[in-house]
């Protein structure tokens, strides 16, 4: 598997702060919560000085429907390891976790075994952020890889996991920025793990149309889509992070059944507004809509 699957924080202190911002909502008004958050966001008392409300409007003027975009995908993934743990998974892998903050905010199982799959220095950075009575809990392991020398498989084997055992893993906002092989390969390596055994995954991925036809990519009336894209991916290459992958909803589908998975869901914001942003009187006009990624839900063959 290429190293470059997993890569060093710019991005996931990126989501970090979406994740702080919509904290600072209030209760009644905001769609997640994560108290962790501003352990990894650089200036997060200016962002609490700020309030919710400003720093939603600033991130409006950049790019509309970015951070409920981002807000949107963190509930699902929420709501998805929830509900499948409670229904009896008994592993969790959380692959590229950077500043993911799920093992320790959310309702999960005291007997759930929790693997986070990182580069060493980036889970360096985030045990010493985390406070100690967190980041040294027995139910989660740090699983660190040096990928020009090992497998993931072999890494995660090594840490305990459990080939017998019902798992979830989830691959958050990461294959935009690695080869095609590099995703290809991983599904590969998670599917010999969850051979005997019911497994799941989420994938999140870019849309292909985002070069072929941007203003798919967003709602009706969204006012100068090409310039979101820029300033997106602009971004994302300054940290050293550029969008490399693009993938169209067969393909994901071809290559989730090819390793063994079956897709179950493909979701993006225009799909989950009413879902999530209704019920807190904050529902997303269509001119605001953000559907660039999707967020995908896989079985593996034969999940009972």
């Amino acid at each position: 598997m290429s190293n470059l699957i997993f890569r060093k924080d710019g991005t996931a202190q990126g989501v970090a702060k979406q994740r702080l911002i919509e904290s600072l909502a209030k209760p009644d008004k905001r769609v997640i919560y994560d108290p962790y958050a501003k352990y990894f966001v650089l200036g997060a008392s200016i962002i609490k000085l700020l309030g919710h409300k400003i720093s939603v409007w600033l991130g409006e003027k950049m790019v509309p429907g970015m951070h409920e975009h981002l807000i949107c995908r963190t509930r699902f993934i929420d709501d998805l390891i929830e509900e499948s743990t409670s229904a009896g998974i008994e592993q969790y892998v959380i692959l590229g976790a950077g500043y993911d903050s799920r093992a320790y905010r959310l309702k999960l199982p005291p007997k759930l075994k929790i693997f986070e799959v990182d580069q060493p220095e980036v889970q360096g950075i985030k045990r010493l952020k985390l406070p100690k009575s967190i980041s040294n809990r027995k139910n989660i392991i740090y699983v660190s890889i040096d990928f020009n020398n090992q497998s993931l498989k072999e890494q995660l084997l090594d840490a305990g996991f459990d080939k017998s055992k019902s798992t979830i893993y989830t691959l958050e906002g990461v294959s935009q920025y690695i080869p095609k092989e590099a995703l290809s390969s991983t599904l590969k390596e998670l599917a010999t793990l969850n051979a005997n055994s019911n497994s799941k995954i989420f994938i999140s991925y870019v849309n292909k149309l985002l070069i072929e036809d941007s203003k798919a990519c967003f709602g009706i009336g969204y006012h100068k889509p090409e310039n979101a894209i820029k300033f997106i991916t602009n971004g994302a290459a300054r940290v050293g992070e550029p969008w490399i992958s693009f993938y169209s909803s067969e393909e994901i589908q071809n290559l989730l059944s090819k390793n063994g998975f079956t897709l179950t869901e493909n979701k993006t914001l225009a799909d989950l507004n009413y879902k999530y942003f209704a019920p807190v009187g904050r529902l997303i006009p269509e001119d605001h809509i953000f559907k660039l990624e999707h967020f995908v839900v896989a079985n593996s063959k034969g999940y009972s």
